[in-house]
């Protein structure tokens, strides 16, 4: 029996070893002992092809080295390969893994030299210790694994920290956990529509306390998009706590020391007014609240004080001690414009509530503007464009909900335009009927500044470049009143040395009034009335005039591209005509009676099979189509889809001259019309092509299609021209009507 035994080699480039040994014991016929053979004679079993079913054993001297495929040279002192070094299939491990031993000994080797180094320097040395370690330093970050890599620095998302509310300072934390889980379990809610926490909303809260100590109440847009703010508003107006925040969910806890009245009707006594100092945490910003009991009972939630709750409320709530520079600034530019609107939606600082301001301001004027010189007080589009972007970072100023008597809040914006460009106005959710548009246009013509937006949620309006402070106003106007007084002055004065020097016994003349305040003021008034009648018609009018020249410059053209294309496909018509030259016409004709022509007639519109004239016309293929038919009966029928009659004509008469034939009739069927057509006595078939003269079919589909373009090019151009005679006149006209209004 035989068996094959595999030796792997220790290192990679080794080639393994196939021993293959006899379990027979020696054969008793042979004189000798079987003596044992060296490892490097005996037979090593080749790999073979799948059609040999018998093993192959060679000596190792006959074997070829492959597992190395870059080399070409045959190594005779490696005798030992094993399978898959002869198969060329070589694991790429092995490379991987020699390089990775290489590195650890390598490695082993330079910290077991550094060591010993170290070891032998003397300890006073410290410098040299120093560069030491800075060697070995850099030998192991020269000398590191292949797994290993560099360190990345990232930036790590940070994650905010959860704002602490009222109820987690004040109840307890047993309390507190039973009142969340209570709320978890609630199904029924108090909906907040866009209008806002309103007193109808705080009403319901305070019925649903009388029955249960938790309020559920779930919120519409905008209030859903600020949840913080939300929680604010509600323990503000209501004086509770709320525990659980969930979505668009809040549930608000009555407090420990909630009373009722006698009535039943909710009071505002609750503990959250009556401690005296009450730690607030929102986002960040820690602010203190101080009440006491006295204030709260004096609170009044009755519907004919909502405008003094409103304010007495929020000056209880923007007092901020600590809060960031955006809104201290912030604050310090609303601070006296008016009330401030407790129900804002989005962050603070919160806007001035506008509806709260007077309709009717006593002695309100639009303001004095002046323009400083070398400036347009009109805005490019590059400035709108800027005012706009810049608009975006700025906090709201006021909220409005009503559309007339905004009188009050237009002095408002006077009042915030000396400190800021823009006024950025928000308009109120919830409220029927409103109407930027009469908004915008209201303050628009009472502060006289220029509106950059307008759409359903802002409205922004920029002070102008003419605009001017109240101190700059005044001191303006205090001078054109001196410069007046002068003029009158001078005036005055000239009038009477004109009365001192005339004669007494003369009769006053009529003087000259140039030079004098009668003429400037004469010209500046006309000046005036001509700019305030007909500025607006003279810039409609040159409006106009630049539209009619542009629509003319663009209208001719259109006409010159247009007569470009015509010419071009006049030409290309004209080289295809001359590819055609017609037949002469026989002078010999047969002749043909009326009662023969009348039988070919009848003969010709009974018949089944006809011939097909297209938009082609007459080319080469409609002949031999002819002589087809002639060599099956004598008459042939040609259909054509002509319009005009004449058109008609001609191509029967074409017909009749390039087929030799004789024309019988013209006769209008309901598809088209039918030419008929005899071939005559003396007919005999042409052995060969006798339309060489006309078109192929190629070249007629060609020119068809020119002929096509070419009427329909003319019809527009025709269509152009009447428009450019009209705009010419048009334009004509309105530069006469502009020459009369300058020269009045």
């Amino acid at each position: 029996m035989l068996f094959l035994s595999f030796h792997p080699s220790l290192f990679p480039n080794s080639y393994s070893r196939f021993h293959i040994s006899s379990s027979l014991p020696p054969n008793s016929n042979n004189g000798h002992n079987h003596q044992r053979t060296s490892p490097s004679q005996v037979p090593i079993k080749s790999p073979t092809p799948p059609w040999m079913k018998v093993p192959l054993l060679l000596q190792p001297h006959e074997l070829v080295d492959l597992s190395n495929p870059k080399s070409k040279k045959f190594k005779p002192e490696k005798h030992e390969l094993s399978d898959k070094a002869l198969m060329g299939k070589e694991v790429r491990g092995k490379r991987a893994m020699k390089k990775i031993v290489d590195r650890v000994e390598k490695l082993h080797k330079t910290q077991n030299s550094n060591e010993t180094r170290v070891d032998s320097l003397n300890v006073e040395n410290f410098g040299g210790y120093l560069e030491i370690l800075k060697e070995n330093e850099e030998v192991r970050s020269k000398g590191r694994m292949p797994w290993e890599k560099d360190e990345k620095f990232g930036f790590v998302k940070v994650k905010r920290e959860k704002a602490v509310t009222a109820a987690e300072l004040t109840l307890d934390k047993a309390l507190l956990r039973r009142l969340r889980n209570e709320a978890a379990r609630m199904r029924t809610w108090i909906k907040v529509k866009k209008a806002g926490v309103t007193q109808d909303v705080v009403d319901q809260i305070k019925r649903t306390w009388r029955r249960n100590e938790l309020a559920m109440i779930k919120f519409d847009i905008p209030l859903c998009r600020n949840m913080d703010r939300a929680r604010e508003i509600v323990e503000t107006k209501t004086g509770g706590l709320v525990v659980l925040s969930k979505k668009d969910f809040l549930v608000v806890y009555r407090g420990c020391n909630h009373q009722l009245t006698t009535k039943g009707s909710p009071s505002l006594r609750t503990n959250h007014y009556e401690m005296n100092r009450v730690e607030l945490a929102t986002k960040g910003d820690i602010c203190r609240v101080e009440s006491n009991h006295s204030s709260s009972e004096t609170l009044s939630w009755n519907a004919d004080h909502k405008d003094s709750i409103s304010t007495g409320i929020q000056d209880v709530n923007c007092q901020l001690v600590n809060g960031s520079l955006y809104e201290r600034e912030t604050e310090r530019l609303l601070d006296g414009l008016g009330p401030r609107f407790i129900d804002w939606w989005m962050h603070k600082p919160l806007p001035v509530d506008a509806d709260l301001l007077p309709e009717e301001v006593p002695g309100f004027q639009p303001p004095f503007r002046l323009c400083p010189p070398h400036s347009s007080a009109k805005l490019t589009d590059y400035e709108l464009t800027y005012f706009r972007k810049l608009a975006q970072s700025l906090p709201t100023h006021f909220v409005l909900g009503r559309n007339k008597g905004l009188k009050g809040l237009a002095s408002a914006i006077l009042k915030l335009w000396e400190k800021s460009l823009i006024a950025k106005i928000a308009i109120k959710y919830g409220i029927p009927n409103t109407d930027n548009e009469m908004m915008a246009n209201e303050l628009k013509c009472l502060t006289g500044g220029v509106l950059l937006l307008r759409n359903k949620f802002y409205i922004l309006l920029y002070r102008g470049n003419d605009f001017l402070p109240r101190s700059v106003a005044s001191l303006v106007e205090k001078r054109e009143l001196e410069l007046k007084s002068r003029q009158l002055h001078e005036e005055v004065a000239r009038m009477k040395a004109i009365q001192a020097f005339s004669p007494i016994d003369e009769v006053p003349l009529d003087t000259s009034t140039s030079g004098t305040l009668t003429e400037f003021r004469k010209i500046q008034t006309k000046l005036e009335d001509t700019k305030s009648v007909n500025v607006d018609s003279n810039i409609q009018l040159e409006a106009e005039i630049c539209r009619l020249e542009k629509e003319l410059k663009e209208e001719q053209r259109r006409a010159f591209i247009l007569n470009k294309k015509i010419k071009r496909s006049e030409r290309e018509l004209s080289k295809l005509n001359a590819a055609w030259t017609p037949s002469e016409q026989d002078t010999d004709l047969e002749i043909m009676t009326d009662e023969e022509r009348e039988c070919f007639r009848k003969i010709g519109l009974k018949m089944q099979s006809s011939l097909l004239l297209g938009r082609r016309g007459i080319f080469d293929g409609v002949l031999e189509g002819l002589h087809q038919h002639w060599k099956h009966r004598e008459v042939v029928k040609v259909i054509t889809m002509q319009k005009l009659f004449s058109q008609v004509i001609n191509t029967a008469k074409v017909l009749e001259t390039e087929s030799g034939g004789i024309l019988v009739s013209v006769d209008k069927l309901k598809e088209g019309h039918a030419i008929i057509i005899y071939r005559g006595k003396n007919y005999k078939r042409p052995s060969i092509k006798l339309a060489k003269n006309l078109l192929t079919k190629r070249e007629a589909l060609r020119r068809s299609l020119e002929m096509q373009r070419i009427g329909s090019m003319k019809f527009f151009a025709h269509q152009r021209e009447q428009a450019i005679s009209e705009l010419e006149a048009d334009l004509q006209q309105k530069k006469e009507i502009e020459l009369r209004e300058f020269a009045n």
